[in-house]
């Protein structure tokens, strides 16, 4: 029997392991049960928070700025080139890790560090920008990095709105006209698992705000201004699918920047030579933190598992945390799915402990399947 050559192409375990760590561990558990077993690992992410480390991962080299951050004050980003080609993750400059622990900023909150990014990346002459949106701290409707890039929002006076979704209630004119030109010659690729509208009941404050400390009233006042805002832009864009997404900064970037929008994990999985990888493989191994029903809604793992169903080999998964039926995993080309809380159930062990609970998950794998 020919010894299978397994492809792991898994996404992070939020919170305890990166991809990177997660394909390290599931291929030491592997060798432990077959020491010649050949493994390729994939590092992958759908866009968001992990995107610029999956892309260094597969060879991208790791760039870093100084930019404005959500709360107005400087920090360090990371952005990532090949060639012409950049990958940006706006989570870098505008995520909820730039908030201090229990600190929100759901009204003045700004993507303009993410504007700064994109032209880092621009200047490091990117001319294909894979625009990674996830993970924000932000709704601004990507106002803030519109201004960076050389917009003007301004109130009756004539003086700049304040920053963040909550100052565009106040807008009276947008300016597009000084953004920069190097734009028109970009393609940027707006890269996101979430297709909402901009406002609305499935828009972006009433679905996502809540999770960035907005309060039923900060919802109601963001759902306005974002509705205000898109009315002086351009209203039926505000309804493109991922227009919602961080926060409407996929809105900013449809309406003013070119931008087209593509599920997030097709996008990384092209970018990251996943179709070669799968042709050199016999068995595929996916997975992410928690396996549930947002998996089947474009993230990682789904991704992974219908381009290697349609490829015709077996995949299994891994996870920390499983909530789908083996039908819902059979549907999504999951042969099996592996979790470590089966092995470890109480949650704060099992995220402690995740590396070595996961070498022995992958040991399972390699008797279950591949001896």
């Amino acid at each position: 029997m020919e010894t299978a050559r397994v492809l792991v192409a898994a996404d992070k375990f939020k919170g305890s392991l990166t991809a990177v760590q997660v394909a390290e561990r599931v291929t030491a558990g592997l060798r432990r049960v077959v020491p010649d077993i050949r493994v390729e690992t994939l590092p992958v992410a759908d866009g968001g928070d992990g995107t610029v480390a999956a892309a260094v991962a597969a060879g991208f080299e790791r760039r870093e700025a100084r930019v404005t951050g959500p709360l107005g004050d400087p920090v360090t980003a990371a952005y990532a080139v090949r060639g012409t080609t950049a990958v940006v993750e706006m989570a870098e400059a505008s995520g909820l890790q730039h908030l201090p622990e229990g600190v929100f900023a759901p009204l003045t909150a700004t993507t303009y560090g993410s504007g700064e990014l994109l032209l880092a990346a621009v200047e490091a002459g990117a001319r294909t920008i894979v625009f990674g949106v996830g993970g924000s701290a932000t709704t601004d409707g990507g106002a803030g990095m519109l201004a960076a890039l050389g917009a003007r929002f301004l109130d009756a006076d004539g003086k700049p709105v304040g920053p963040g979704g909550g100052g565009l209630a106040d807008l009276a004119e947008a300016d597009l006209s000084g953004l920069d030109p190097r734009f028109a010659g970009i393609d940027l690729v707006l890269a996101s698992d979430v297709d909402n509208p901009l406002t609305g009941s499935k828009g972006a404050p009433e679905v996502y705000g809540r999770q960035k400390g907005a309060t039923e009233a900060d919802i109601a006042t963001l759902d306005a201004a974002l509705a205000h805002y898109a009315s002086l832009l351009g209203p039926e864009q505000a309804d493109l699918p991922g227009a919602g997404a961080a926060g409407g900064i996929g809105y900013g970037a449809l309406v003013a920047l070119g931008a087209r929008f593509r599920p997030g994990i097709e996008v990384m999985l092209d970018v990251l030579g996943f179709a070669p990888a799968l042709d050199r493989a016999t068995f595929v191994i996916t997975g992410e933190g928690s396996l549930d029903t947002q998996t089947l809604h474009g993230k990682a793992p789904a991704g992974v598992a219908a381009a290697a169903r349609a490829a015709g080999l077996p995949v299994v998964a891994v996870c920390g945390r499983l909530a789908l039926s083996p039908e819902a995993l059979a549907g999504a080309g999951i042969r099996r799915a592996y979790a470590l809380m089966d092995l470890e159930p109480d949650p704060a062990v099992c995220m402690a402990e995740a590396g070595p609970l996961l070498e022995r998950v992958a040991e399972s794998i390699a008797r279950d399947f591949l001896v």
